[in-house]
Order: structure tokens, then C-alpha cells, then sequence
């Protein structure tokens, strides 16, 4: 619908010039004065007309051009889902986003507003074109000198342009990426009075998107003018050569003025079709983020026979001889086997970047193995489907992230099926009731982005009761009970104790006092397990662990 409104708007755009004629002609010249009423009618109907279809087009248009916007928006975001955690480790946040929004706006733009603009430019141009051979070809040959310089100029005008949209868009996604972190990071610049800084900082990068822009807009602002005066210099010739041709009788005024006002709209679907190649360099430039997006393939996907097993799985984790580098050159695991049954709590202790983490990055497949095998209940985790791998684990960071909505809605992230009742009962479970209680609406409190408005322990408290929500067999804790007090840490514990009851737990451990409750600790060092036992057994053995242990404690 919105060509055939564009097809109609233009054929109704093509009257007037002729009903100018006849008034010239036939009323004025020859003195037909009755016909004046029924031409200026008909002069009136086809603007009437003209601005009818060109309403019903910009409606068709819009709408459609919103469903583009909207199924192509959902599309990446979908494709951001399925992505691996790898992709959005080496990208910052904002610069994601940047291809999401703007770089999707402006690639449906060339999709909606482009191809109906060069559609309607082009039946502009035809139907000028044919009636302008019809009237005097001599005339329409002349008109179509300009054409050439038109091409040529435009072909320079592309290849110089493109370069300077890669800039835009490269300068509009580090400016956007700067204003994420800035914005997530405005307490600790209050806090260290680096207001100015960061002012500095934003205004290098809002300069170096303004020079982008302004770079195209330079370009265009030569090229622009020298298309309109090129063309310009067609309606000379004709205006010289049409008036030869009156002046010898083989042309009417009211034809020369016709075939003026039709050239003149000839070369307005000319320069259009130059802003769509304006407009076309921005969005291929977009293009090429946004399709670097859809186009990525996961590294971590489901085997083509990948099947759920029919029954909940008990929660038999087994690491054999794994195998695992983020660098070829840099090992972070080297060939690592442990095995964790059914229910036990295990406490993983070692220095920074051992590989402690990495360890339960690899049983939730956020990365695959390069070597060896990580088993869940005797099955090879990549053999199991995603969506059932990760459901049977639940994970709690050490930086719980709760998201910019009420307490009920990210206790219910866990199960979104969850009814109050069981809301209340795993926060009670998690001691978090009598706090939630306490706050302005209840569950319903507004907390903020990243849950700012509640403190770290509240924080830790709503991601336990999260997890519990969710019931799986296993279960990661990064513990984080360092930054809270001591009423608090009392609470926490007891809520991971109703946690990890008769479920198999993974603690990434900082505070090594606090492992005398567990059933094993397994120390890492360099990718490699090299201590278990319990906590009394690995002091007396004066090893990796009794050297942490004193060193975390000595003053």
C-alpha cells in the first residue's frame, strides 16, 4: 500500500504543469475564458488528490516502518540471548547497546524511508522523463546533459563518505559506552571529586563524535549545492534553446513554461536520490554493527542430539582432566580432575586467576572445555541442552546483580510461575522477609537499578531467595560476606545453610575462617588441584592453604 499511495501521489504531481499550460494557451493566448473555472478545479482536485495519497503513504509507511524497526530490534536482542558470555566479556555494555538502538534506527531507516523515497524518485524520473520526450525530444535530450556530472559526482561523493560514517558510528558507540560506565560509576565519582575529570573525559569524546559529524556534513554541504546548481544548468539550456524555439513559432509559451515546470521536477527526484545515497552510507555503516551481531554464531550451542534427560538430575558433578585456556599461550586449567558427590559442599580456595572460577564457568557452559570432560550425573554437559544445564544450577555472585524492578519481581526471576505464598516462604527461608517487610511498599518496593536502594547483605539476601525459588540440585555461592556486618553475615549463613541443604555446593571462598562447616575444601593453585581436606587437616599440614590462611590473618 505504501508504493501504490507513493505511484498515485506521483502521477497526480504530474497534472499541474499541463493544466498551466492550457491556461496559458488556450485561456489566455486564445481567449477561452470558460475553461478557466473547470482548469483551476481540476488544478485544485489533483493538489487535493496529491496530498491525500501523500498522507495515506506516510501513514502505510510509518507502519510499517515501526514493524521493521520492531522485528529487527527484537532480532538482535534475541541473537545477543544466544550469544556466549565471551562476546559481552570482550564489549563493553554501552557500546552493545549503541548497536541495538541507534545503529538498528538507522539501518531501518535506508530499509523504509530510502527504498520508498528512491521508489517514488524513480516513477518520478520515468514519468518526466516520457512526457518530456513526447513534448520535444530535442528539449528532453538537452535536459539530460547535466546527468552525467550528476553520476560522476555522486560516485566520488560515496567513496569519500563511507569512510566518515564507520567514524560516526565508531565515535557514537565509545561516546555511549562512556556514558554507561560513567553514570554506573557516578558514586565513586562523587566520592573521589572527580566530577571535572569525568567532564573532561566526556568532552573528548563528544568532540570527536561532533568532528565526525561534521566532517560528513562538510562533504554534503559542497556536494549538495553543486548537484542543485549542475542541474541548474539544464533549465538554462532549455530556458536559451525554448525561447529560440518560440521566437520561430515551433514552440508555445504555454508549452516552454510547461516543459520548465516539469524539468523542474525532474531534477527534484535527481537530488533526492542523492540524499538517499546520503542516507545510504550512514546505514550501511550501521549495517555492518548491527549484522555483526546477527551474524556471530555462539561458541557454546546445543548438539544437533542434545535431549533432556527425563528426570531431575541429583547433582553428581565430575571434573576429569579438564583442560582450558582463555589464550592459547596461557593455561588456566591443566588437566584437573575432581569429583563432587551427590550433596557434598565443597569450598574452593586458592590465589587470584588459580582457576577457581573458571572451574564453575566451565559446569555452567558459559565456556566449553579444551580438553577432558565435565560431567553432571555421568552426562557430558555439552551433551545436555542448555536451557535444562542451567536450570538444574543456581548461582549466587559475588556482587548479586538485581535488576531495575520491585523485590517480587527478582525473587520471582528464579521461577516466574511463583505465586506469594511461595515468594514469602524462600524469603523467609533466605531471611530476607523481615527486611522486605520493613521497606516503604513491601515486595512491591521499587529497588532500583542494580537493587542500589538496598544494601549489599539485603542484596545477597534477594539472590539467595532467588535461587531457592529456582530449587536446582546444585548450587554456586561466590561468597561476599566481607563487606557486611556481623549481624548480617549470621543471617547470610543461615540462609545458605537452608540453601545447600541436601544439594551439591560450589563455595568460591575469600574468607578462609569461615570453612569449617563445609564437607571439603579443595585448593587450586596455577589450574591445578593441588590440596583437599578439611580445615584443621590442611593447617597442620603446612601447605598452600596454611600459608593463605596465615597470611590472611597475620597483622
Amino acid at each position: 500500500m505504501t508504493f501504490l499511495c507513493a505511484g498515485l501521489a506521483t502521477a497526480t504531481e504530474l497534472v499541474p504543469p499541463w493544466l498551466v499550460k492550457i491556461v496559458i494557451d488556450d485561456v489566455i493566448q486564445a481567449g477561452r475564458t470558460e475553461l478557466l473555472v473547470w482548469v483551476v478545479g481540476a488544478l485544485v482536485g489533483a493538489y487535493a488528490l496529491k496530498n491525500v495519497f501523500a498522507s495515506l503513504r506516510i501513514r502505510f509507511n510509518n507502519t510499517l516502518e515501526q514493524h521493521v524497526v520492531f522485528d529487527l530490534r527484537n532480532q538482535v536482542f534475541a541473537a545477543l540471548q544466544r550469544l556466549s558470555v565471551s562476546y559481552f566479556e570482550s564489549r563493553s555494555t554501552g557500546e552493545i547497546m549503541s548497536r541495538v538502538n541507534s545503529d538498528t534506527e538507522h539501518v531501518e531507516r535506508i530499509f523504509i524511508d530510502g527504498l520508498e523515497g528512491l521508489l517514488t524518485a524513480s516513477l518520478t524520473l520515468i514519468g518526466i522523463m516520457i512526457i518530456l520526450f513526447i513534448l520535444n525530444w530535442k528539449l528532453a535530450l538537452l535536459s539530460l546533459v547535466p546527468i552525467p556530472i550528476l553520476v560522476m559526482s555522486a560516485t566520488g561523493f560515496t567513496r569519500r563518505v563511507h569512510g566518515y560514517y564507520h567514524a560516526i558510528r565508531k565515535s557514537a558507540a565509545e561516546l555511549s559506552a562512556y556514558l554507561q560506565d560513567a553514570l554506573s560509576g557516578i558514586r565513586e565519582t562523587m566520592g573521589f571529586n572527580r566530577q571535572s575529570y569525568e567532564r573532561a573525559r566526556f568532552g573528548a569524546l563528544s568532540r570527536q563524535y561532533r568532528q565526525s559529524n561534521l566532517n560528513v556534513m562538510y562533504l554534503w554541504s559542497l556536494y549538495a549545492p553543486s548537484m542543485i546548481f549542475v542541474g541548474s544548468l539544464g533549465t538554462a539550456l532549455i530556458l536559451w534553446y525554448g525561447a529560440g524555439e518560440v521566437t520561430r513559432g515551433a514552440l508555445t509559451v504555454g508549452e516552454l513554461v510547461m516543459f520548465l515546470s516539469y524539468l523542474a521536477l525532474f531534477y527534484v527526484p535527481v537530488n533526492q536520490i542523492h540524499s538517499v545515497n546520503h542516507m545510504l552510507q550512514h546505514a550501511l555503516a550501521a549495517s555492518e554493527r548491527v549484522f555483526d551481531i546477527l551474524d556471530t554464531p555462539s561458541e557454546v550451542q546445543d548438539r544437533p542430539d542434545a535431549v533432556p534427560p527425563a528426570t531431575r538430575l541429583q547433582g553428581h558433578v565430575h571434573f576429569d582432566n579438564v583442560t582450558f585456556h582463555y589464550r592459547p599461550d596461557v593455561l588456566v586449567l591443566q588437566t584437573l580432575t575432581l569429583e563432587v558427590r551427590r550433596g557434598e559442599c565443597i569450598a574452593l580456595v586458592g590465589p587470584s586467576g588459580a582457576g577457581k572460577s573458571t572451574m564453575l564457568k566451565l559446569l555452567m557452559r558459559f565456556y566449553d572445555v579444551q580438553g577432558g570432560v565435565v560431567s553432571l550425573d555421568g552426562y557430558d554437559v555439552r551433551d545436555l541442552p542448555l536451557a535444562f544445564l542451567r536450570s538444574q544450577i543456581g548461582l549466587v555472585q559475588q556482587e548479586p546483580f538485581l535488576f531495575n524492578g520491585t523485590v517480587r519481581e527478582n525473587i520471582a526471576y528464579g521461577d516466574l510461575t511463583a505465586d506469594q505464598a511461595r515468594i514469602e516462604e524462600v524469603a523467609r527461608a533466605a531471611r530476607a522477609y523481615d527486611f522486605i517487610s520493613e521497606l516503604p511498599e513491601g515486595y512491591d518496593t521499587w529497588i532500583g537499578e542494580r537493587g542500589v536502594k538496598l544494601s549489599v547483605g539485603q542484596k545477597q539476601r534477594i539472590s539467595i531467595a532467588r535461587v531457592l525459588l529456582k530449587d536446582p540440585p546444585v548450587v554456586i555461592f561466590d561468597e561476599a560476606t566481607s563487606n557486611v556486618d556481623t549481624e548480617t553475615e549470621v543471617k547470610i549463613r543461615e540462609a545458605l545453610d537452608y540453601l545447600t541443604h541436601d544439594r551439591t555446593t560450589f563455595i568460591i571462598a575469600h574468607r578462609l575462617s569461615t570453612l569449617h562447616h563445609v564437607d571439603r575444601i579443595v585448593v587450586v593453585d596455577r589450574g591445578r588441584i593441588v590440596e583437599q581436606g578439611l580445615h584443621e587437616d590442611l593447617l597442620t599440614r603446612g601447605g598452600l592453604y596454611a600459608g593463605l590462611y596465615e597470611a590472611q590473618f597475620q597483622v
